[in-house]
């Protein structure tokens, strides 16, 4: 390589890192939008809300009227002499005889000015996505190679793809801008990590990583690491709304901070089938990832399994994950308990990425940090 091919080299590096901490400064910025979202989204309005989800409920009882109180009318309407009946309102159940609460109206509480923070928020969070990605794209053109070679590497396209995705269910018109808080705070623990304690300078990969397999492999499992923390995101808040719902149940009369938060959330039956439908749909593409990397062991090491830590972890997390879905299929598995074994398989995951990488030693430790 040539002096001037170094040092446009180096170059890009420098470029790579500006603009992954010029991303962090933006989605702090994205961070305070999303706090004044929930801060000046009207409490009253939230107050309002909270009254007409859960008023009947209280007046019932134990009986059960609730859902048949609440219960939308039919309605008949003419067209063209023929009655039509309207389709009554939908409202989420998450098991049999279980609470039937409709959505809450979100961070921004239903009102403009916390709708207005929230646009706000979601605007700046996909500016910094875009340097993030560009951040990503330098370091890639600064290495000339998938820029997957190093925990560094792999964290910054892991916030680079969890934005991204959480974004493209938002174009795609889903209920998900309560998960932008969550979202950015985590992406910034993220951040912080990568830049303080994972930095590695641009290097060329060992022989065994030269092969389209890094693209494949590596891909496909970042991908799976940031969808499966989303549908992690969902599984937490469940627990809380549901917790939140299980107590207005009973005749519990949580505090002011509390019913500002948790009625703004969907409800705890919304939040427990998005968290089991974000698992169900990326599973099979790590079931893939698995099945890549045993290939590409076979080319680069001549055996396609060798209980490497990194191999072992990543089949107990799909054991995990698969004991995830099997429950739910079949002994009919939701709510807490499910959400408990999500959050397992997520532990999983996030073990075979930093504990294994770091603390256990073996084929896949060859790029160190």
């Amino acid at each position: 390589m040539t002096p001037l091919a170094v040092a446009t080299d180096e170059h890009l590096a420098q470029i790579s890192n500006y603009l992954i901490y010029s991303s962090m400064a933006v989605y702090m910025l994205a961070f305070f939008a999303h706090i004044a979202e929930w801060i000046f989204g009207s409490r009253s309005k939230v107050g309002r809300t909270a009254a007409a989800l859960t008023g009947t409920s209280k007046a019932a009882g134990a009986a059960g009227a609730a859902g048949a109180a609440g219960a939308p009318a039919v309605q008949v309407r003419g067209k063209g002499g023929t009655a039509v009946l309207d389709r009554p309102e939908v409202v989420t159940r998450s098991a049999a005889g279980s609470r039937d609460v409709p959505d809450g109206p979100g961070a921004a509480g239903g009102t403009e000015q916390g709708d207005l923070y929230g646009r706000i928020a979601i605007s700046l969070t996909a500016l910094a996505f875009i340097i993030e990605a560009a951040g990503v794209v330098a370091r890639a053109m600064s290495v000339q190679r998938a820029p997957w070679g190093n925990m560094y590497e792999f964290s910054i396209t892991f916030s680079t793809v969890a934005v991204g995705a959480y974004l493209a269910l938002l174009a795609l018109k889903k209920n998900v801008r309560w998960l932008g808080l969550i979202l950015v705070t985590t992406v910034l623990l993220d951040l912080g990590i990568a830049v303080t304690w994972l930095y590695t300078a641009s290097d060329q990969l060992v022989p065994a990583l030269h092969s389209y397999w890094l693209w494949i492999h590596v891909s496909t499992a970042i991908f799976c690491g940031a969808v499966f923390y989303i549908g992690a995101a969902g599984a937490v808040l469940y627990l809380f709304r549901d917790s939140y719902e299980a107590r207005l149940a009973e005749g519990g009369t949580p505090g002011r901070f509390a019913t500002s938060v948790m009625e703004r959330l969907p409800s705890a039956a919304s939040l427990d089938k998005f968290s089991y439908r974000i698992n169900a749909a990326v599973f099979p593409l790590w079931t893939f990832t698995i099945v890549a990397g045993a290939i590409w062991a076979g080319d680069a090491w001549g055996r396609y399994w060798g209980w490497d830590p990194k191999e072992v972890w990543s089949f107990v997390t799909w054991v995990a994950y698969a004991s995830y879905l099997h429950a739910r299929a079949t002994a009919g598995w939701k709510g807490r308990k499910a959400a408990y074994l999500a959050l397992f398989a997520f532990a999983c995951w996030i073990w075979n990425y930093y504990g294994v990488n770091i603390l256990l030693n073996g084929k896949h430790s060859y790029a160190g940090i």
